[in-house]
């Protein structure tokens, strides 16, 4: 993508310098063209004109969305919070570092989310093409994707422990499928998403095709209700087929697919409408 500004001075090179000031680069750093050459006014009184200069640069989606942030944070009154961007496959990783961060960070992220989900779209405007968009700030994305691997293992332990269904607060989807691949590595217990929209949620219970043994006491078995778990739930997702290994006895679960192309990380697209929502 070009962006480009037109300069104009007494000279050649005021005119040139005119236009990259306005593109916010020094002149060495543009390509330019020149439209009109100055022309000198007639005994010093009559006529004349200023010359015209034509500066363009050639700008990349991670150039854009990078500006983008900045206008945004600018907006927001951090203008002590630095932006630095790096190169990434398919994309770029945007860095912030000041003493604010954590207001950009906002209650689990949400804030970071919306920043980097606008910053997404401002990119893949820019060629048309996918262009992947990261926004991090002293690590925190893979504290968090720690602490909800960390969640999902404890609450589906404790949906085996209970015989209950676990629900967790409405996440995005990029975060739900993290959750959703921490329960699968526990034998026993499975999740579904519910709910609609902002209000979609991840649900923890008992693997109806892998359910976990159940001890006895004194000779009478434990309670082994399931929390009325029920398969044909409106807003349930059943989990992919299972494999069982005879050897350990474990078995192996194909990650669910959560949000299809709504992920945080994923291509940003307008999904054609189906006749079921797709997990």
């Amino acid at each position: 993508m070009l962006k480009e500004a037109i300069g104009i001075g007494e000279t050649e090179q005021e005119a040139l310098e005119d236009a990259c000031k306005q593109l916010g680069v020094e002149s060495h750093e543009a390509d330019f063209e020149i439209i009109e050459r100055p022309i000198k006014k007639k005994f010093g009184i009559f006529g004349g004109s200023p010359a015209k200069v034509k500066a363009f640069i050639k700008v990349s989606p991670a150039d854009v969305a990078a500006e983008y942030v900045k206008n945004i944070l600018k907006a927001m009154d951090f203008d002590s919070i630095s932006v630095n961007v790096s190169e990434i496959e398919n994309g770029a990783q945007i860095d912030l570092e000041g003493e604010d961060v954590g207001a950009v960070i906002g209650r689990r992220g949400e804030t970071l989310d919306a920043i980097q989900y606008l910053a997404g779209l401002v990119a893949n405007h820019v060629d048309n093409n996918y262009f992947r968009i990261t926004i991090n700030t002293g690590n925190y994305r893979e504290k968090r994707e720690k602490t909800l691997q960390i969640l999902g293992r404890k609450l589906a332990f404790k949906a085996i422990k209970t015989g209950r269904n676990v629900s967790l607060e409405p996440m995005n989807p990029y975060e739900r499928r993290i959750i959703h691949t921490a329960v699968q590595g526990v034998n026993g217990a499975v999740s579904w998403s519910e709910g609609e929209s902002i209000s979609r949620h991840v649900v923890i219970g008992i693997d109806p095709k892998n359910p976990p043994r159940r001890n006895y006491n004194n000779g009478h078995r434990r309670n082994n209700k399931r929390g009325g778990y029920n398969g044909n739930r409106r807003g349930y997702s059943k989990p992919a087929e299972q494999k069982t290994d005879a050897a350990s006895g474990s078995v192996e679960r194909e990650p669910i697919n959560e949000g299809g192309s709504y992920s945080l990380y994923g291509k940003i697209t307008v999904p054609k409408k189906t006749g079921a929502e797709e997990e």
